[in-house]
């Protein structure tokens, strides 16, 4: 009987270590603020979520295509502001995120990428500084797209996309807690950014640029869909009602599935007239893996998976239709 007690000990101590290793994402996350590793490099890429940014780089890709429609010339310089833009604002709302949910305590227990706030491993105001220096760099290069178009009522519109992103999980009433993010995804990382690249390279919005938005759009729904699903768990028990909490799972995997094929629908229509539209049905090889995903995943990790193939459709979907309107 005396033997037996330091056995005891020794394998209780052994569940305890184990057990204080079972979340990876928490894995070196102290409760004591001054013992947990700073953000390193990685933390900051991680925290960008680069798998998104397809997102915002397809809008313009097809909006410069669509450009290209009303008017032969290709302005490279203005392209090249469009992008940086988008890319900046997406960049600047993912740290806002991370922001926003990390002060609201929403971002414990997350599955996915880094998260600075709520891992302790940057000072919120730090993260909040770097999200507001990406919008500043997004606006700085929307005012060079002003000046040289001339169109200074655009000036309103760069500061919607900034209002829009910011809010989506900040301010006290953010839209993304009531189940609109996805409508204003739509509206924004859709329509807005290709009709928008469209126009200000063109000074006219072609019928091609709508279409294009809306498959852009619809692609981008998808993504958020697929990170919401996986976050869906986490997002109830925070309060965070997003659509997917508020609809449930099965009519997620539903309307996931619509969106990404609705795209491709488009896509099919646009090849009426482009035929090189055609192409783009490629793209229906990793979008098929992402839908398969979303139908029989066991954990929520595979999911980001899923997002980023969707992701990638999108990119692939953009480049062949704008082959095809610039063919």
């Amino acid at each position: 009987m005396a033997g037996s007690t330091p056995k005891k000990k020794h394998s209780r101590s052994q569940r305890h270590r184990a057990g204080s290793h079972g979340n990876p994402q928490r894995a070196h996350v102290s409760r004591d603020p001054a013992h947990v590793e700073p953000a390193t490099a990685r933390d900051w890429i991680g925290a960008a979520r680069l798998r998104t940014l397809p997102l915002a780089v397809s809008p313009v890709i097809i909006g410069t295509g669509a450009a290209l429609i009303a008017r032969a010339e290709f302005h490279w310089v203005i392209a090249l502001c469009c992008l940086i833009v988008a890319v900046a604002l997406q960049i600047g709302v993912n740290y806002a995120n991370d922001y926003s949910d990390g002060i609201r305590g929403t971002d414990h227990e997350r599955v996915g990428p880094a998260r600075l706030t709520a891992s302790r491993k940057a000072a919120p105001r730090t993260v909040l500084t770097v999200a507001l220096a990406w919008f500043g760099v997004a606006a700085i290069a929307g005012l060079a797209i002003v000046v040289r178009t001339g169109h200074w009522w655009l000036l309103l519109v760069g500061a919607a996309c900034i209002v829009a992103a910011w809010f989506y999980t900040g301010g006290k009433r953010p839209y993304g807690y009531a189940g609109l993010g996805e409508l204003f995804v739509f509206v924004f990382f859709g329509l807005v950014a290709t009709v928008g690249t469209t126009y200000v390279q063109a000074s006219s919005v072609p019928q091609e640029a709508w279409w294009g938005g809306t498959v852009a759009g619809l692609l981008a729904c998808a993504v958020l869909l697929a990170n919401n699903l996986r976050d869906i768990d986490q997002d109830r028990l925070a309060g965070k009602k997003t659509l997917t909490v508020r609809i449930g799972k099965r009519a997620t995997q539903v309307l996931y599935t619509v969106l990404v094929l609705a795209a491709f629908a488009i896509v099919v229509l646009l090849a009426q007239v482009y035929p090189l539209a055609w192409l783009g049905l490629l793209a229906l090889i990793p979008a098929a893996c992402a839908i398969l995903i979303v139908w029989t995943y066991r954990a929520p990790r595979e999911l980001v998976v899923a997002l980023g193939l969707t992701s990638l459709t999108s990119l692939a979907v953009a480049g062949f239709l704008c082959w095809a309107f610039a063919a």
